[in-house]
């Protein structure tokens, strides 16, 4: 659950409906979209107001990383996994403010360089995009 104007992510555990287990998580404002990546194990979100991108580890319950986006208002939507040839499994976002895209390095195992960093940009066209998406060809 994005708290969105208090930068605070908060993890429900409804295993058990009766006693929901709660764990909360500071990371920054304001959350919007995001999605996760292509394992289902880090959820990332868009912090806009910050332009930055909010890592969380959902099987840990913490923040691993607050990444700059390199770009104006990110919006990813759900963001786009795709694997990338030289980088391995990517995350994307696009942005509000302006034509960036952004891909994200999402694999701390086969890519730990890589992992939880801007990897590359690609530059859109016109003046930004509300949603990013791929195609499976």
């Amino acid at each position: 659950v994005n708290v969105k104007e208090t930068g605070h992510i908060q993890l429900v555990d409804y295993t058990d409906i009766q006693n929901l287990k709660i764990t909360d998580i500071e990371a920054e404002r304001f959350l919007h979209d995001g999605g996760f990546d292509s394992t289902g194990r880090y959820f990332l979100v868009a912090a806009n107001a910050r332009n930055k991108v909010a890592v969380v580890d959902t099987k840990e319950g913490k923040l691993t990383a607050l990444i700059d986006s390199e770009g104006a208002t990110p919006h990813p939507g759900r963001g786009a996994n795709f694997e990338h040839p030289e980088f391995g499994p990517v995350w994307a976002t696009s942005h509000l403010g302006d034509e960036m895209v952004t891909l994200i390095g999402t694999d701390p195992e086969g890519h730990p360089d890589q992992a939880w960093k801007v990897v590359g940009t690609l530059e859109g066209q016109g003046g930004g995009s509300l949603f990013i998406k791929t195609h499976p060809n």
